[in-house]
């Protein structure tokens, strides 16, 4: 790599790392480019040498935060297939209640990527690893046959309605949300006996 193209991905990486830092702090919506240039010692037009627009740049924002958190779910999620899905989904919990990451993914995303675009963006992350998790539960007969992409649509919509809830509610109980859904898992895991039509 010449020194040009190493130049541009240090600015890049820098534009990302200072809007991150912006955006966790004060949201989106409050955050100027000309801010993130300032914070990053580049001018306007160096942002827009890299990114077309501030959307594109929180867009890169929020794919570098998506990786971190499915990398940290994925740490989190390993031995035997089912304690490895309780602790997955426990992490998810609590990583999503971090500010930084509920602000960036929870409260800001959905906004500004749209609606299909984060879904997107969260099914190819954690979304893909809790696929994944019940494909092998399912095959080891844990839980009963049925089409696993329903049943991880709806496991991850609660898990992050839950996780949007434990970071904007004021005294919100990760205790208690870990122990209702991991109630709900359970009740999944019983009925391993019946057959879901699919």
């Amino acid at each position: 790599m010449d020194r040009r193209a190493r130049q541009r991905d240090q600015t890049r990486a820098t534009l990302v790392a200072q809007a991150r830092r912006l955006f966790a702090e004060r949201g989106y919506a409050e955050v100027s480019l000309a801010e993130i240039a300032a914070a990053a010692s580049v001018t306007k037009g160096a942002v827009f040498h890299n990114f077309a627009s501030k959307a594109e740049l929180f867009t890169s924002v929020a794919e570098q935060v998506h990786a971190e958190v499915a990398e940290r779910v994925a740490a989190a999620a390993t031995g035997e297939t089912w304690p490895a899905l309780l602790a997955g989904c426990r992490a998810f919990l609590g990583v999503g209640r971090e500010p930084e990451i509920a602000r960036i993914l929870l409260i800001d995303g959905p906004v500004v990527l749209g609606w299909a675009a984060w879904r997107a963006m969260d099914r190819a992350g954690s979304g893909q690893l809790l696929a994944e998790g019940l494909t092998e539960l399912i095959t080891e007969g844990v839980l009963p046959p049925q089409p696993v992409e329903p049943l991880a649509c709806l496991l991850s919509g609660a898990m992050n309605e839950a996780a949007l809830w434990l970071a904007t509610e004021p005294g919100a109980d990760l205790a208690a949300v870990v122990t209702a859904f991991e109630a709900m898992l359970e009740g999944l895991r019983h009925g391993r006996d019946r057959r879901i039509p699919g």
